[in-house]
């Protein structure tokens, strides 16, 4: 079988609430770490999600 393309990865909040998303990325087009700016609903405001890997 085919190794998949897509991988799950958790996007954890840089203001240390323990909040964090789950979403996919395309392992083959993106290969260095995901990082964007989400809003955080404990810290109530938008702050920057960074990669980590899903235990």
């Amino acid at each position: 079988m085919a190794k998949a393309v897509t991988i799950k990865v958790k996007l954890v909040s840089t203001a240390d609430t323990g909040y964090y998303y789950v979403t996919k990325k395309n392992s083959r087009t993106m290969t260095d770490k995901l990082s964007m700016k989400k809003y955080d609903p404990v810290a109530k405001k938008h702050v920057e999600f960074k990669e980590a890997k899903i235990k």
